[in-house]
């Protein structure tokens, strides 16, 4: 669809001038000779962008901004001055400007500038589609991309979530594992029963066979009482073991029998208790490699693999990281209460260049991390660049021993504080995170168990 520019300007050679060039280029084009006319021709609404030249007669072009963005506010609107003074396009921008150029400028210039403020208007209409189908398709539409990869993963989970088959979901950290779990769930028969979620990862070994299969009172020092396990808790529903590949060797082979028989035996008891219920599992893991390696059972994980969706990483589908930015905006400055957020021209080109080792939880977290720190509505360069950075002055954050602390309490909390900054700039991949603190990622895991780490939980923390 041809686009509709509105050009406002009381110069009526140089408004010709532009009007000529637009028309080239293919766009609708409209004019104005004032900012009154401006905002009377924009009220009848249809406008994609409006060009407008700072100094009019009667009102001024910084004045009309606001009264052009309630008369069409689907509309954005560009600045043209002949003054190429910063408070002027500060406050031309404060006021919802999306951007400014000075007079004189070369076509090309212009081109760009318009190509990039017509991208926003196409991403906006993008996320706006995605809410739309949000509301009439229901949960399916949650997952977001344009790429074919995405498309691919939405195919796997429409055609999987209706087989009540086990799932195994595969992809970096961050990809976004549970959302595709939750959605598989919401489009299965068990909707209606409950979803149960367990972190392998996250919980002491010790506690693990207890959270997943219940205890009978006494069976242990602290067990007061008989409780369910997670199993029985998702008694009709469904269960998501997240970070399956994290599971000890040694609970390894019951879970493989809970799986296989639908009973799980408490601890401490002697009577099987059968369950039914869908295993969903996730790992960020190659759970071969682990098959080979002797630390994951081969008769599990070909049990646990019956339907297999794999989530691939974001730097291998850049084409969604403007739509998912622009999504997130949207949902960001609902919540910080303010105007809606956008990303400057050299804002996206950030977005695009960066790899993003935290995939789409890194991302959706730097662009908070950048709003709230941001001083005008659409975040710079130079807003993502701080967010991106570890922080000020980390090395300051990092505990220092009391005065008379044991030596081996010190080391373990200064320990604990490097592997929480790493993970944090790794964006929670804990690959990355080991290679930042130059061992490997076996011995990185080990240390998350011993100082009871949860690398999610570390990125909440930023």
């Amino acid at each position: 669809m041809t686009a509709r520019i509105l050009v406002v300007d009381d110069d009526k050679a140089f408004r010709g001038m532009l009007v000529e060039a637009l028309l080239e280029k293919g766009f609708e084009v409209e004019t104005a000779g004032s900012a009154e006319e401006g905002i009377r021709l924009a009220g009848s609404g249809g406008f994609d962008l409006v060009l407008q030249d700072v100094m009019l007669p009667g009102m001024s072009g910084i004045d009309a901004i606001p009264l052009l963005k309630a008369a069409d506010p689907l509309a954005d609107i560009v600045v043209m001055t002949a003054f190429s003074s910063k408070d002027s396009a500060v406050e031309a921008l404060k006021r919802g400007a999306y951007d400014y150029f000075t007079k004189p400028f070369s076509l090309t210039e212009m081109e760009v500038v318009i190509r990039r403020a017509l991208e926003r208007r196409r991403l906006q209409s993008q996320v706006q589609a995605l809410r739309t189908s949000l509301e009439r398709e229901g949960p399916l539409s949650r997952i977001i991309g344009q790429s074919r990869a995405m498309a691919r993963v939405k195919e796997m989970v429409e055609r999987v979530a209706g087989l009540d088959a086990d799932v195994l979901i595969t992809g970096e950290s961050g990809t976004g594992k549970e959302l595709i779990a939750d959605t598989i769930h919401a489009l299965s028969p068990r909707a209606s029963g409950p979803f149960v979620k367990l972190n392998c990862a996250a919980i002491p070994e010790n506690l693990l066979e207890s959270e997943l299969f219940g205890h009978e009172k006494g069976a242990f020092t602290g067990a007061t009482a008989t409780r369910r396990g997670r199993f029985e808790l998702a008694q009709g529903g469904s269960i998501l073991l997240d970070e399956i590949g994290d599971m000890p060797l040694h609970l390894q082979p019951k879970l493989l029998r809970a799986v296989e028989q639908k009973q799980v035996e408490r601890v401490g008891g002697a009577k099987p208790v059968t369950f039914d219920v869908r295993i969903i599992a996730a790992t960020n893991q190659d759970l071969r490699e682990r098959v080979e390696g002797k630390q994951f059972r081969a008769d599990l994980y070909y049990r646990l693999n019956v339907a297999a969706i794999h989530l691939p990483p974001l730097r291998e589908r850049r084409e969604d990281v403007a739509v998912l930015a622009a999504f997130f905006l949207e949902s960001i400055g609902r919540r910080l209460g303010g105007e809606p957020l956008s990303l400057a021209p050299d804002a996206a080109r950030v977005l695009q260049a960066n790899d993003w080792p935290g995939n789409v939880r890194q991302l959706a977290n730097t662009l908070e991390r950048a709003a709230i720190f941001a001083t005008a509505g659409a975040l710079s360069a130079k807003d993502l660049a701080q967010a991106l950075q570890r922080g000020p002055d980390q090395a300051a954050a990092l505990p220092r021993p009391e005065p008379g602390q044991p030596l081996r309490q010190a080391v373990n909390a200064f320990e604990k504080g490097l592997i929480v900054q790493a993970l944090q700039q790794a964006g929670g991949v804990q690959t990355e995170a080991a290679k930042l603190l130059g061992i490997t990622a076996k011995n990185l895991w080990n240390k998350l168990q011993k100082h009871g780490l949860d690398p999610e939980v570390c990125l909440q923390s930023l």
